[in-house]
């Protein structure tokens, strides 16, 4: 299709949510319907370290190899449609990544001008940086990165979109970044379209939301929606497109003739996504999510207006990975009768034979009840004891700990048997969230061989403050009060920031929000979740979504890849909460209980 003036609505789709989703989505956002953009989101914060052991392996590397196959099958359509890319895919390594691209258009007999942005990576910088006073404080624990004698592997500023904007203007077909903020992937070339400039605060805050939403694919869509019963199919959920308009307002929708939904509850799920305080803070505008308005536009698509945005931080978010050893774990299957009992003695057993728990840096012993009395089944008599370790040794806490499980099958509890065999674990990578200012950091955009530099955005603008305005609530309403699941009225998203994991829940109507509001305090999801209760929760309100948002940390421990929960990513919890039996109105059910 032609590519839109300035003045008309630019359509952007998104294609990836992370490292390894679908990797038809690219061809079917490019010939599903009409689009002007196609953006793909790969970095997550464990991808950041999947990506450096990769490039350990293979310096040339370090980028996103998914990406070049999708556009193997793409680019030529992209081409002709003068559909612009746009992706995060070059992880450690974007001009491994332009050169790779550029070898695989001559392999297709194409030509596209091929930008890639540099800026993102602090690593060869880090010392000097901390010689001039940057600590690289974790945000969560208050301490240098000197201070606790972290060893770096990754440092990776997030980088806004202005960059993306400097290199479309220079007549770019493929824009590849580093660890660029997910939203400015959408935000940049809004910005480049419209001719938006820094101070348009609105306007890009409405664009960041919007990037915000497609970010994560088909998550908008129907995907990890709360209320599945609302979804018509799971079959070829569609992934997101953003009609975005010249004042930052913009539509949510996704190609006809597609699986999943979007409505206004899908967006609001994706909008409460991994956000904390409702100032959402990004490197080009902080984004009032307490401001915008949802409304529904049609079917499967959902209007978003009113996005009020303030000026950026002045500094810079930092995703450094720390080496934090090496980590393993193994679990065993305990079943019928004493399960407490049996769950003592393999755990007394197997760090007698290892020289204590002492001897590792960490140890966790976690016994999952799932068992059930009288069970019906086999698989219903199991409960799981899961014992994971970690420390500096490799060795110690690879075979060595494994092999001494396994040794025990024949000589200890009855019904001995294990999940899966030894194994030598893997490195525990830690996840350590810093600050740095923004004069240090420079954008750089690669094209035709010439480096153009990059101003950064954050810095020397005058504060402007947003005020959302009053939201009118009807009375928590009256009448019969049911026991009923959490969830068969509210639903609810969570998900990893590092070591934190957030929890947003919402209603459906203002008086089912009016109840909720009231209902769900930091103390009462302490009492429902006691596994949370040890952990400092932040609870923040958004009347306009008829949500409320809790900010727990700690609970996933030193990020993803050191956690030793079973779901490291949070992604659960919310399901966790929505299972909790709890008095409510009954005329708030959105679905009656079965």
């Amino acid at each position: 299709m032609p590519h839109p003036t300035a003045g008309d609505n630019l359509i952007i789709a998104n294609c990836s949510g992370f490292f390894g989703d679908r990797l038809s989505a690219a061809a079917e956002m490019v010939r599903g319907g009409p689009i002007h953009v196609l953006t793909g989101d790969y970095l997550a914060e464990l991808t950041m370290a999947i990506l450096f052991q990769k490039k350990l392996k293979a310096t040339e590397t370090g980028y996103v190899p998914t990406f070049l196959k999708q556009m193997e099958e793409v680019m030529g359509e992209c081409l002709d449609k003068q559909i612009r890319v746009v992706s995060n895919a070059g992880g450690l390594n974007p001009a491994g990544m332009a050169q790779a691209l550029a070898a695989l258009a001559q392999k297709l007999g194409l030509s596209p001008k091929i930008a890639y942005i540099e800026g993102d990576d602090l690593m060869p910088r880090l010392a000097d940086l901390q010689a001039q006073g940057e600590a690289f404080t974790h945000i969560d624990k208050g301490t240098g990165l000197a201070e606790a004698g972290a060893m770096a592997i990754s440092a990776n500023a997030y980088l806004g979109g202005w960059g993306i904007v400097a290199a479309l203007n220079r007549g770019a077909d493929i824009v590849v970044c580093g660890r660029a903020a997910d939203a400015a992937l959408v935000a940049g070339p809004a910005a480049w379209h419209f001719g938006w400039k820094p101070g348009d605060w609105d306007r890009l805050a409405g664009a960041y939301a919007a990037g915000h939403i497609i970010e994560c694919g088909a998550q908008a869509t129907g995907g990890n929606y709360a209320f599945i019963h609302e979804v018509p199919t799971y079959r070829n959920v569609g992934f997101p497109v953003a009609e975005i308009e010249a004042d930052g307002s913009f539509v949510i929708t996704k190609h006809p003739g597609t699986g999943g939904l979007v409505s206004v509850g899908t967006v609001t799920a994706q909008l409460l996504y991994e956000i904390a305080a409702p100032s959402y803070l990004t490197p080009d505008v902080t984004v009032r999510f307490d401001t915008l308005h949802l409304a529904p536009d049609g079917p499967d698509r959902v209007r978003v207006t009113g996005t009020r945005g303030e000026p950026p931080p002045e500094t810079a978010k930092v995703c450094i990975n720390t080496l934090g050893g090496h980590k393993n774990q193994m679990t065993v299957i305990l079943t019928g009768l004493d399960i407490e009992k049996k769950a003592e003695v393999v755990t007394g057993t197997l760090f007698d034979s290892l020289g204590g728990r002492d001897r590792f840096q960490t140890v966790d012993v976690q016994l999952v009840r799932s068992d059930k009395p009288d069970p019906p089944t086999n698989d219903e008599a199991f409960a799981y004891l899961r014992i994971t370790v970690m420390d500096p040794d490799a060795k110690k806490a690879g075979k060595l700990f494994s092999a001494k499980v396994v040794e025990m099958a024949l000589a200890n509890i009855p019904g001995f048997t294990l999940t899966a065999p030894p194994g030598a674990g893997s490195p525990a990578v830690v996840h350590w969230p810093a600050l740095v200012a923004n004069r240090f950091i420079q954008q750089r955009v690669f094209l035709d061989g010439q480096p153009v530099a990059v101003i950064p955005a954050g810095e020397g603008h005058a504060p402007v403050s947003v005020t959302a305005g009053p939201t009118e609530l009807p009375p928590v309403p009256g009448g019969p009060v049911v026991r009923a699941p959490l969830g068969r009225a509210f639903a609810a998203r969570a998900g990893d920031k590092g070591g934190n994991a957030n929890l947003g829940v919402w209603a459906r109507s203002p008086e089912a929000y009016a109840f909720l509001r009231g209902f769900l305090t930091t103390e009462r999801l302490r009492q429902l979740l006691p596994d949370c209760a040890p952990f400092d929760i932040a609870r923040y309100e958004l009347p306009n979504l008829l949500a409320v948002n809790f900010y727990i940390r700690g609970l996933l421990g030193e990020g993803v890849a050191a956690s030793v929960r079973s779901d490291p990513q949070a992604k659960t919890l919310g399901e966790y909460l929505r299972a909790k039996v709890v008095e409510m109105p009954q005329s708030i059910l959105v679905v009656p209980d079965q």
